[in-house]
C-alpha cells in the first residue's frame, strides 16, 4: 500500500480525489497513476515471513519482568509531555 501524501487540501480536492478513485480514472479521462512496486517480490515474501516470526519469538524468550518493563516503557514515552486535562 503507497504512502499517504500529508497536504492540505481543502474539501473539492478531496472529494475530486475520492471520485476519481472510484471511477479508476481522472476527471478529464485520463488514466491514474499508480505508483509501481519496484521492490523484488521474492525478498517481500521472505522479509514479511521472518517478521510474522521475530515477534512471537521474542516474546516466547522474555520474562514477565521483562514484558513488564516493555509495556511500562511504552506507556511511559505515550503519555510524556501530555498536561493533564483539568
Amino acid at each position: 500500500m503507497g504512502k499517504i501524501a500529508k497536504q492540505k487540501r481543502d474539501f473539492m480536492e478531496l472529494a475530486r480525489g475520492v471520485v476519481e478513485q472510484a471511477i479508476g480514472e481522472k476527471m478529464n479521462g485520463e488514466p491514474l497513476v499508480s505508483e509501481i512496486d519496484t521492490r523484488n517480490p521474492n525478498a517481500v515474501a521472505l522479509g514479511r515471513l521472518g517478521g510474522k516470526k521475530g515477534g512471537a519469538a521474542r516474546a516466547k524468550n522474555l520474562t514477565s519482568a521483562q514484558k513488564k518493563g516493555i509495556a511500562q516503557k511504552a506507556a511511559r514515552a505515550r503519555w510524556t509531555g501530555r498536561s493533564a486535562a483539568t
